[in-house]
């Protein structure tokens, strides 16, 4: 059986992955990057990247040849109203968003990871590897063994690396799963649909009509299920209702190609999740960074990718604490906040269908609708002054409220608590959204060039 040493070995080679080897191998460092799929290879998502994520990969040199820009976003409403949302100019993210097909955006990330100096292995973890200080690597489906200082586990919602390192408890936390199919269509904006299968009964969840690069939009399905999984074998039931309901409103003319249906769990809010612990750190999905309002993963991949790297760089024997302290400031009040109005709202479709009309209404719609796109999608941090960002701190400080005595926020605050490791002396206080550049060399790895 071949065995091979590494500095750190990642885990998936998806957005949080790819960003995680790419920032270890520019430091010096020795990094093994391991999927069980080919590249490039489809993945079920919306395939937008948002202005955060924009903003980060300008930060670290990674062109995206290609991908569509998107400036603004339309919601349709359950009586059919549309509001649109406007371009929001931040002080730490971009003023636009991206849409290229994951595919592509996949394949892209993990070729700057291997410029970089990142080694890719394809095959699946199998085993853990158990030394003295505990989970040391993984034996792969190839037969071979990787043995690492640092395990980073990027490897999704169903994470193999959390799930063999006790790091997550399926049963408490917050699924969704989502459908996706791609269509040729003439979608000019990406849009929201608030959708209801029955009147003044809401879907736990959101429709969507994405346009592509290539003159194919994407289209989808999604909803949360709670703690449930068995609950997810409703939502194959509901597509053509709703492809049905798209087609009579004039936005979808054509049907979907069945061929790129993919489906796909998320884990929402970091619930019933702990992202680090001794030598294991979760990044992305397999921390359940996942966006409970709406979905989005692909910034907080990339994000929580690039924040577990320099962890790693500048505290390479005391990581765990300073990259649960990062998560904490970063994502954790929004998440554990916001994971809770997602559990309180998801069993009660009438107030679920009330909210979306109301939000949706004629004046109040377009009144809110800057306030609540700069909430919705978590950018209200870093946000320039305007009337947008007024409405959204409003209802920031009322969730806030709202959720302060949650179990669910609670749990999620506990996750992250430095409690027994010791958080280490000089560790990161400047949240990644506010970086104006990639990180500076750290002493004893020699630096790759950007490319």
């Amino acid at each position: 059986m071949t065995q091979h040493r590494c500095d750190v070995l990642v885990v998936g080679a998806g957005p949080g992955g790819c960003v995680t080897a790419l920032v270890l191998a520019r430091a010096g460092a020795r990094v093994v990057l391991v999927d069980k799929a080919s590249f490039p290879r489809d993945k079920a998502c919306g395939d937008l990247v948002g202005p955060r994520g924009v903003r980060l990969l300008d930060d670290l040199g990674i062109a995206t040849p290609g991908a569509l820009e998107i400036t603004g976003m339309r919601v349709v409403g359950p009586t059919g109203r549309v509001v649109d949302h406007p371009r929001h100019r931040g002080r730490t993210y971009a003023d636009h968003g991206i849409i290229l097909p994951r595919a592509r955006f996949d394949a892209g990330l993990l070729e700057a990871a291997r410029e970089a100096g990142a080694e890719f292995r394809r095959g699946s973890a199998t085993t853990t590897i158990v030394g003295r200080h505990g989970l040391e690597g993984f034996a792969l489906s190839d037969r071979s063994q990787v043995r690492a200082d640092v395990v980073v586990g990027a490897d999704g919602a169903l994470s193999t690396v959390a799930r063999m390192a006790g790091l997550v408890r399926p049963e408490v936390a917050l699924w969704g799963l989502a459908l996706r199919w791609y269509v040729d269509a003439d979608a000019d904006v990406p849009t929201i649909v608030l959708w209801e299968p029955q009147p003044w009964r809401a879907l736990p969840g959101y429709g969507w009509l994405f346009p592509g690069p290539d003159g194919r939009a994407n289209v989808g399905l999604g909803i949360g299920v709670l703690h449930d999984r068995r609950a997810g074998a409703a939502l194959p039931r509901l597509v053509e209702p709703f492809l049905g309901d798209l087609r009579r409103s004039g936005l979808l003319t054509s049907r979907p190609d069945a061929a790129t249906r993919r489906g796909a769990w998320l884990r929402l809010g970091m619930v019933g999740a702990v992202p680090a612990r001794d030598r294991i750190l979760l990044v992305g999905d397999a921390a359940g960074l996942v966006n409970p309002l709406q979905g989005e993963g692909i910034w907080e991949a990339m994000g929580s990718g690039r924040a577990a790297a320099e962890a790693i760089l500048a505290h390479p024997q005391c990581h765990a604490p300073a990259y649960r302290d990062f998560l904490a400031r970063a994502f954790g009040r929004f998440h554990g906040a916001n994971a809770a109005i997602h559990a309180a709202l998801l069993p009660h479709p009438r107030a679920a269908a009330a909210a979306g009309r109301l939000l949706t209404a004629p004046a109040g719609g377009r009144l809110v609708a800057g306030g609540w796109a700069l909430y919705w999608n978590d950018l209200l941090d870093g946000a320039r002054p305007s009337w947008a960002g007024t409405v959204a701190a409003m209802g920031s400080a009322g969730v806030d409220l709202l959720t302060r005595r949650s179990r669910i926020r609670r749990s999620v605050a506990s996750s992250l608590t430095v409690d027994h490791e010791r958080r280490p002396e000089g560790a990161p206080t400047a949240d990644v959204r506010d970086a104006e550049a990639p990180p500076e060399p750290v002493q004893g790895f020699p630096a790759r060039p950007v490319r």
